[in-house]
């Protein structure tokens, strides 16, 4: 093992969160969306193992740096599971050997699911891991841009990793890409989520893939599948978007229909990380995700080499904090340059979001997505700006009446019969204007004298 290095903080940081990426950029899938997979590009000749010194004083380092009863180890990618499962035994032995007393040491891996097997789960159920699997929704849409090395869909794959894992009792939760393939098909996508899958837990990541026209031809096929020579870095650069990328305003839609489809059925049994993060807002605790925090720089990335990054969506070497086995992984954190990073959100919001009535919740979003420019011509604004003004501006009656419910201590759940009972009134006052021989305003298809005029 290298020898410790001391850490030295000028002052206390808040807790940060580190997406650990022990393998790099290598992944057995292609998905055609995927930033990351250029970034193999940074490390030419690497093995894109993380050694076991390495990963011994990240996790000692991690232990240390945390100041808080519980850390939690994020393992990403590529595809962690590529390392074996040797490499996560190690991780838990070195867990072992440094935990603070009294302190409670979690991990949460990222996976596509299609490696898995049943020693994996149960590694995954003896150590309590928290699986997030990647699904972009029913099979059309996971297998249009979720492909393999061979150009085929991986649907089939991922599925029966999902299956294993529910089998092994692992817990889990979905975390599902919106793109041009699945951005009209909101309900599908949820209720494949929510029914088929069984998810109490869904992150909805939109898909913006920010190019330049220079190399949007080759962005369009997909970052591994030009030639070798022609590769370029992905970077967080240009003003274009590939065809893939979701659209704004159909982003807002798209959570518009899931919000009401969970806010009728669902509260307090299926978590969307955003409808999550959206309350807290509304009850004054902004920054529960990053994107929406007024400031970030507290979800850091390291590569498997010991690089320390900015950001996960910054992995390029501008944004290079410097490397763990020459200075102590708070020392960076804690960094002016990182600092500045965080700071550099709020600096650049456009006066167009400061004025804006929603940038409670929103704060401008994520820093890599404000690549166009306000009505008043003013660079800086997210590019999916009308999406999430339309959404918060949907949900503040409801997201207002559930934190009112919680500041009485009661369930937030209490909403679903007060809106049943707005909905039935709704229903009744529409049926009473409608003609016999109308359409059941309903939905049904059949005529009122048919349905709810009966």
């Amino acid at each position: 093992m290298t020898k410790p290095l001391t850490a030295v903080s000028p002052s206390p940081v808040p807790a940060f969160h580190i997406m650990t990426k022990p393998a790099g950029a290598i992944c057995n899938l292609d998905c055609h969306y995927c930033y990351f997979l250029s970034k193999e590009m940074l490390y030419p000749g690497s093995r894109f193992r993380m050694a076991d010194a390495l990963l011994e004083t990240f996790i000692q380092q991690h232990i240390e740096a945390q100041h808080t009863p519980e850390v939690t180890f994020a393992w990403q990618g590529g595809e962690p599971t590529l390392l074996g499962l040797d490499f996560f035994q190690r991780v838990i032995h070195y867990q072992q050997k440094h935990a603070k007393p009294g302190q409670t040491l979690h991990n949460t891996l990222q996976t596509n699911g299609t490696l898995l097997d049943d020693d994996w789960c149960r590694f995954f159920k003896v150590h309590n891991f928290l699986v997030g699997i990647s699904f972009d929704g029913p099979e059309a849409q996971h297998n249009a841009y979720r492909v393999n090395k061979g150009g085929a869909g991986s649907f089939s794959q991922v599925i029966r990793g999902w299956r294993l894992l529910v089998a092994h009792g692992v817990a889990y939760n979905v975390l599902c890409t919106i793109h041009a393939a699945n951005q009209d098909d909101p309900l599908e996508v949820y209720r494949f989520c929510r029914d088929e899958l069984k998810a109490q837990f869904i992150q909805f990541i939109p898909i913006v893939e920010r190019t330049t026209p220079q190399i949007l031809p080759l962005a369009e096929r997909g970052w591994r599948q030009q030639e070798e020579g022609e590769r370029p870095l992905y970077t967080q650069s240009g003003t274009s978007v590939t065809r893939r990328s979701v659209n704004a305003e159909k982003y807002g839609r798209f959570l518009m229909a899931i919000f009401d489809e969970w806010v009728r059925h669902d509260v307090g049994q299926v978590y969307v990380q955003l409808f999550d993060v959206a309350l807290g807002a509304w009850l004054g605790q902004p920054g529960g995700l990053c994107i929406f925090a007024p400031t970030c720089g507290q979800a850091l990335a390291l590569e498997h080499n010991g690089d320390l990054f900015s950001c996960d969506h910054f992995v390029e070497p501008d944004y290079l904090l410097g490397n763990i086995q020459s200075d102590h992984l708070l020392t960076l954190v804690a960094s002016d340059r990182q600092r500045q990073f965080g700071q550099n959100k709020l600096d650049s919001l456009p006066n167009t979001c400061r004025t804006c009535q929603v940038r409670f919740a929103c704060h401008g979003g994520c820093p890599k997505d404000r690549f166009i420019h306000t009505p008043d011509g003013e660079p800086g604004l997210n590019y999916l700006c009308a999406g999430y003004k339309a959404f918060f501006n949907h949900v503040d009656r409801p997201m207002t009446i559930m934190a009112n419910l919680l500041r009485q201590r009661r369930a937030p759940a209490e909403i679903m019969t007060l809106i049943a009972v707005e909905d039935q009134k709704q229903l009744q006052q529409a049926v009473a204007r409608a003609g016999r021989n109308d359409p059941c305003p309903c939905g049904s298809g059949r005529k009122v004298k048919q349905c709810h005029g009966r």
